[in-house]
């Protein structure tokens, strides 16, 4: 009998409890550079063995049978040997390596649609908890993106993550996040994932904050209207040094959006671009130019009751009253204003918002921010307790307490100062 199929009979035996499982896992170990060497050991021997029942054999080997280059018809039967292996092994047995394999081979395949509902099976699987970010959910969402999936995507978007092992994982997380948000007009969330990794701690700026930044921008103009020069004050020092300066077409684009002025935006636009198709920003920037209409018409109903449909394309610079009344009607469906259009006068009436908030739609939309305040409060309150409890973090404190405190009085004069 052979040494493979002497592995697979200690698999096949020893997979049923948790005292075997740990035997059969120093037997893997042991086994791992014979398997490695073993010309015998090919992709139809995993068909002796039951993904659901011999989890951790089965990862095993196909590890060792995935690992190095392939032809492209044998990674097409290896992303399918993956992906059931994903949708029905123990979740205790799968290991994010084999995952960011299984994520490469499917790049390579130029099928990011194929891994979809297999890494997102497995990030529910790795998973500790809702709050944990896992190192598949930035893999997960990456090909979501590609594969266009945008509602799969966004379905692990909707956890409140406050729990992080590595950085960067973060930062794809959210930058990932943020633009599948964009392609669900989702703005306000894609606002709040691109302003995290625009205000994450850095030691030097990264790539990943550069062009998160650049979306920032642009998404705050579409969704708020307005830019800001200045950093949040919670962005890092080397974010508030070189954020501004290695995007200046785009911090350009806001400054004139905020001047309100149509032409001399579009002129900015036109100017840039070039920068702007190569950072694949074309679009967005295109629709914070359309968002500057709607800005202006926003204002128009702070002054006038009624207005016709011409007066308003010409306050605005549109090109004609089909023009207003489409952006008006667009607004209107948006809920960002409520007016009526006269079709035969071509007249548009501005009124109050009818929302009196005693609705029981409204009231359940306010009783759910009420319930995830509360939870982030309490989240915040474990998470406060557990620090002040850290000895590294106070070890820190203490350190930092004793390079800084001169005492109650404040009379102490450091030494390189005396006389």
């Amino acid at each position: 009998m052979s040494s493979t199929e002497n592995l697979i009979t200690s698999i096949q035996g020893l997979s049923a409890s948790s005292g075997d499982l740990s035997a059969l896992h120093r037997i893997l170990k042991g086994a791992e550079e014979t398997l490695r060497a073993d010309s015998d050991l090919e992709l139809s021997t995993l068909e002796q063995l039951d993904a659901s029942k011999h989890s951790l054999g089965y990862l095993y080997l196909l590890d060792v049978l995935t690992c190095g280059p392939m032809s492209k018809e044998k990674a097409l039967d290896v992303v399918l040997l993956i992906s059931r292996f994903i949708t029905s092994c123990d979740a205790k047995q799968i290991l994010v390596s084999l995952c960011k394999r299984f994520k490469d081979r499917v790049l390579e395949l130029e099928d990011p649609l194929r891994g979809v509902a297999p890494l997102l099976s497995a990030v529910r699987k790795v998973q500790v908890s809702s709050k944990r970010l896992t190192a598949l959910h930035p893999d997960c969402l990456q090909l979501c993106l590609l594969a266009k999936c945008y509602k799969a995507g966004f379905s692990i978007l909707s956890d409140d993550i406050l729990e992080v092992d590595q950085p960067r994982d973060f930062y794809l997380y959210c930058y990932y996040g943020g633009i599948i948000c964009i392609g669900q007009k989702k703005f306000q969330k894609a606002l709040e994932l691109l302003y995290n990794v625009v205000t994450a701690p850095m030691h030097s700026l990264n790539a990943i904050a550069l062009e998160a930044y650049k979306k920032y921008v642009l998404v705050t103009l579409i969704h708020s209207g307005q830019f800001s020069v200045s950093l949040p004050k919670c962005a890092s020092t080397a974010a508030q040094r070189h954020l501004k300066t290695w995007s200046l077409p785009y911090t350009e684009v806001g400054n004139c959006y905020n001047e309100g002025k149509i032409s001399e935006l579009q002129a900015v636009v036109v100017a840039h671009s070039s920068d702007f198709e190569k950072d694949n920003n074309l679009g967005l920037v295109k629709q914070a130019v359309s968002s500057l209409y709607k800005r202006n018409i926003l204002r128009l109903t702070q002054k006038y009751l009624t207005l016709s449909l011409q007066d308003i394309a010409n306050m605005v610079q549109l090109a004609n009253a089909k023009e207003a009344e489409m952006h008006v009607l667009q607004m209107i469906q948006d809920g960002q204003i409520h007016a009526l259009i006269n079709q035969k006068d071509g007249m548009v009436r501005f009124l109050e918002d009818p929302e009196q908030y005693k609705t029981s739609e409204m009231i359940e939309v306010m009783d759910s921010v009420i319930q995830r305040t509360i939870m982030l409060s309490k989240n915040l309150i474990a998470m406060d307790e557990s620090l002040s409890c850290d000895p590294l973090y106070l070890g820190k404190v203490g350190r930092e307490r004793q390079r800084y405190d001169f005492g109650e009085d404040f009379d102490t004069v450091p030494q390189k100062f005396s006389m």
